[in-house]
């Protein structure tokens, strides 16, 4: 009788730390970054977006850590911009697909498709997810806001 009360203590706290370790490799960061690359936005400047209007590819010579992951810039003074306010630059819910987090998931984020919207930074997962996310930005946004960051976990 012992040894079965012995055996039920051990699967029962197995149990319980094999739930915490699935838990906790189960959370997604709060940057998006492809597999085996640790580079926020697939290494796009992200103060490019609002200065010049496009997707520009930045450079190793200009990068920082920010939240886990490696931002890179085209130029020191985007990068010094993004230094003195990153939240200013860096893309809502972590550069995942803004209209995937309004759907209560998430997706990768594409830095080829993307809009600035009441002065942030939103990316979407491809074109076609983009003219969705068009028809109706301020819902998706409400809808995302609530979802984030919770659709992480």
């Amino acid at each position: 009788m012992r040894r079965f009360s012995a055996i039920r203590v051990f699967v029962a706290a197995f149990a319980v730390l094999a739930a915490g370790f699935t838990t906790a490799s189960a959370a997604k960061p709060e940057i998006y970054t492809k597999r085996l690359s640790d580079l926020a936005v697939d290494g796009y400047d992200v103060v490019a977006y609002f200065n010049e209007g496009e997707p520009v590819k930045g450079n190793a010579a200009f990068e920082r850590e920010h939240k886990g992951a490696i931002w890179r810039f085209s130029s020191q003074a985007n990068l010094d911009a993004f230094s003195s306010n990153p939240a200013a630059y860096a893309p809502q819910y972590g550069g995942y697909c803004a209209w995937a987090a309004a759907q209560g998931y998430t997706a990768r984020g594409n830095p080829k498709n993307w809009t600035v919207h009441e002065g942030k930074l939103y990316l979407n997962y491809s074109t076609g997810v983009q003219r969705k996310w068009e028809k109706d930005i301020p819902g998706f946004i409400a809808k995302a806001d609530v979802n984030w960051p919770g659709i992480l976990n």
